[in-house]
């Protein structure tokens, strides 16, 4: 008979969820920062070039405030199970695939960050429950900035979606 009941972590697994998920969420955003040169040299639209650099400057700081979090925990990032996160970024919505159009390509970008922003939105909530069933506040702060910069991030690309999607 299986035992279908949820059984309630202990801080000690609580702090190894948080780990795990801001490592995977971590050398996400570092693989981004890495690459996002060459996806602003993909874009057309100079609006979007614009956005993809304001967006760039966001992960920036999202990092920093990571490794801060890192940092107050006495944690070091590990990389070790991050596969599943790494291939949706390194994968690129094939991005480097000639379009005929290049408005294609131009949405295929905007929505492979808006993809991107809401992977960082979900994880960042999550992180802030543990962080908060931990009674981690300035964790649960640097989150906070982390998910509202991304929650803008998702909105400034819906306004550039609509200048290319506009009925004029």
């Amino acid at each position: 008979m299986s035992d279908n009941t949820i059984k309630i972590l202990e801080p000690g697994q609580l702090k190894q969820v948080f780990i795990h998920n801001l490592n995977r969420l971590y050398f996400s955003k570092c693989y981004l920062n890495k690459n996002l040169d060459h996806i602003i040299s993909l874009a057309s639209f100079s609006n979007l070039k614009l956005a993809i650099n304001e967006f760039w400057g966001d992960v920036k700081k999202q990092i920093i405030r990571m490794d801060e979090v890192y940092s107050y925990m006495g944690e070091i990032p590990s990389d070790k199970n991050c596969n599943p996160i790494k291939a949706i970024i390194k994968d690129q919505f094939c991005l480097d695939e000639k379009q005929a159009i290049t408005v294609f390509s131009d949405l295929d970008i905007i929505m492979y960050i808006q993809l991107l922003e809401h992977v960082n939105i979900t994880s960042c909530r999550m992180l802030m429950m543990v962080a908060k069933l931990l009674k981690y506040d300035k964790v649960n702060q640097l989150l906070t900035e982390c998910m509202d910069e991304s929650t803008d991030n998702d909105r400034l690309f819906m306004i550039i979606s609509k200048e290319y999607l506009s009925e004029d």
